[in-house]
């Protein structure tokens, strides 16, 4: 089966000329599988060195995985990659909802997009092709008003939308790309590249293309027992009725949790924001194209607004905007995320910088280097809803003390000075996630090796907590590989991690069934939906053959364009000092060498050469 049957077309999108045109997936595409590796091949071989994340000369590439939009539950996602304007690095972003499958049913898998718009424009796409349309009253439009435009222009509610907000206008670096109200692309400035270009919004007409439909008894018994699967999954039932807000309790009292600035770990009163709490303000529940979970909702919340609906927010807002920042105020929480998704910028880098700058007050750090007029009259205590409203529109508007912390933590941090650096969570650039380093070891070691900077949903280690001993013991050599204290086992653990997450991207799958509820980090299920689905003949072997070929691209990629420091390092916030309980980096560095040495790179970290 040829890569044109296989993947669809590649819409190439030239906005210096205007043109849209289509043409046939390369046949190396399929060493790559789609998605995430199609995306990282096509940048490392087209995109120079020295190319700045911010000129009409980057490259933004938005492809389906393999599945996406096909009959397999829970193929919705559309992978998103260029140079960061945050990182300077790989950008990585992931979006689900509909516009993945929309995009299939175009018979589109990949839309690559170059040069700039000398005015706004957007993007539309049908079965017949696509074209630009001039986006100039939609221009300072937030992501939540531009879609209700598009759709009242078209005359259709049913049209999918990519938009960003007036963070991406404004080039915020860790401005989102939306879709909806609740789906959101939001890692590494993705959004701040669309504002670059001059492009506000990518829409999407359903197509008539059926992408691997489920017609002849095998493919539809390959579905069906994948479906069986999830739902017969123990942590189903809870996923589906509370979503991942439904787990700030568990990894609070898990004792994994980063508070304050990473300052503390945990919070004492979590039962505040416990996502469960709002099962009584739900009104709708939705999800992705063809998922069964269906993990999302939207909320009616009086205290705030009779008349205005909420979604609610995913794990990482609320444990990012909330403990992260000192806050404990579930609605104000919900209104900050909410906020965030209509402006189009990344909660977690939002949430991050603003608890740096608390930090940074509490420690009377600022205004370092900075004038104090910068600072003003804010309040900057831990928890102050208030402020960190204020500093959410300051950020976007390029004014007061956002007009720094708009740059990302680790820029902000260099222009304060007076020792900033040291408190500043990030690894890359890119800002920590939930999880404190300090208590887990394989995320630790997951954050520092990340290919696109500090984060977990890139690697999604929760094997190291939920496998077996035995399982371990089995794969890894050690069942101290999933005792979350001990270092032993944990370059391989995670080397399994970072390249299981690497193909469920490529194939377009959400990581919620895959790897949080059917814990398949050897993708028994999903190769026997694959081949059962589409025909092929995949192996567990052809698939971590090719993870591994990715990763090791996506780090030459990184080598190829970092103008700054590159190191697989955590901050040094999290390494011991004195006697202060923190990672040893002795044992860091045990972790760091067998991750290494389990991917085939030098003791630098250094791949070899592609051949």
């Amino acid at each position: 089966m040829g890569s044109a049957k296989l993947f669809g077309q590649l819409l190439n999108v030239d906005l210096n000329s205007s043109q849209c045109t289509l043409s046939a997936f390369p046949e190396i595409a399929l060493q790559y599988i789609g998605g995430r590796g199609f995306n990282v091949w096509y940048l490392y071989y087209h995109l120079p060195a020295g190319t700045d994340p911010l000129a009409p000369e980057n490259i933004l590439m938005l492809t389906s995985g393999l599945l996406t939009g096909s009959s397999a539950p829970s193929a919705a996602r559309l992978h998103i990659n260029a140079l960061s304007p945050l990182t300077g690095i790989l950008g990585s972003s992931n979006i689900g909802g509909y516009t993945g499958a929309w995009l299939r049913s175009c018979d589109i898998a990949s839309i690559i997009i170059t040069g700039k718009a000398k005015t706004p424009v957007y993007l539309y796409i049908d079965s017949k092709g696509a074209h630009l349309k001039d986006a100039s009253r939609l221009k300072g439009r937030d992501a939540f008003e531009t879609q209700d435009i598009i759709k009242q222009s078209h005359k259709s509610k049913k049209l999918k939308i990519l938009t960003i907000g007036q963070g991406g206008e404004s080039k915020i670096r860790f401005a989102a790309i939306m879709s909806g109200r609740d789906h959101a692309a939001g890692r590494t400035g993705m959004g701040s590249v669309m504002g670059s270009k001059n492009l506000k919004a990518i829409v999407i007409a359903k197509g008539t293309h059926k992408h691997f439909p489920a017609v002849t008894p095998l493919q539809k018994s390959a579905v069906k027992d994948y479906v069986s699967k999830i739902k017969k999954s123990s942590e189903f039932n809870f996923f589906s009725k509370h979503g991942g807000a439904g787990y700030v309790k568990w990894v609070n009292d898990f004792g994994i949790m980063g508070s304050r600035n990473y300052g503390r770990i945990g919070v004492q009163d979590i039962e505040k924001i416990d996502g469960r709490k709002l099962d009584k303000n739900i009104v709708r529940s939705s999800g992705c194209f063809r998922c069964p979970i269906q993990c999302k909702a939207d909320l009616k919340i009086e205290e705030m607004d009779t008349d205005k609906l909420f979604t609610r927010p995913e794990f990482e807002p609320v444990i990012n905007l909330g403990p992260k920042c000192g806050l404990n105020d579930l609605n104000q929480i919900i209104k900050l995320d909410n906020l965030c998704g209509r402006l189009g910028i990344d909660t977690t880098s939002t949430a991050s910088v603003i608890a740096f700058a608390m930090d940074l007050f509490e420690k009377k750090i600022l205004p370092g280097d900075l004038p104090a007029h910068l600072i003003g009259d804010l309040d900057l205590s831990w928890g102050n809803a208030e402020t960190m409203e204020k500093l959410i529109y300051q950020m976007v508007e390029g004014k007061g003390l956002g007009k720094i912390l708009r740059l990302g933590v680790r820029k902000a941090a260099e222009l304060i000075g007076n020792g900033a650096s040291q408190y500043a969570a990030h690894v890359k650039g890119l800002e920590l996630t939930a999880y404190h380093p300090t208590a887990i070891m394989g995320t630790a070691l997951g954050y520092a090796v990340s290919s696109r900077g500090g984060d977990y949903n890139n690697v999604y280690a929760s094997l190291e907590y939920s496998w077996t001993e035995t399982e371990a013991k089995n794969e890894f050599g050690t069942k101290e590989a999933v005792n979350i204290k001990s270092i032993k086992g944990k370059g391989k653990l995670i080397k399994k991690a970072v390249t299981t997450n690497i193909i469920v991207d490529c194939l377009g799958l959400c990581k919620v069934p895959v790897l949080s509820l059917l814990k398949s980090f050897n993708l028994e299920n999903e190769v026997k939906l694959i081949n059962g689905l589409t025909g092929l003949s995949f192996s567990n072997t052809d698939f971590f053959e090719a993870g591994g070929k990715i990763a090791t691209l996506e780090k030459l990629f990184n080598i190829r364009h970092a103008n700054e420091d590159i190191e697989d390092k955590l901050p040094q916030m999290f390494i011991k000092q004195g006697r202060d309980q923190k990672i040893i980096q002795e044992n860091f560095e045990i972790m760091l060498q067998e991750y290494y040495n389990a991917m085939g790179w030098d003791e630098k970290g250094i791949p070899p050469a592609l051949v």
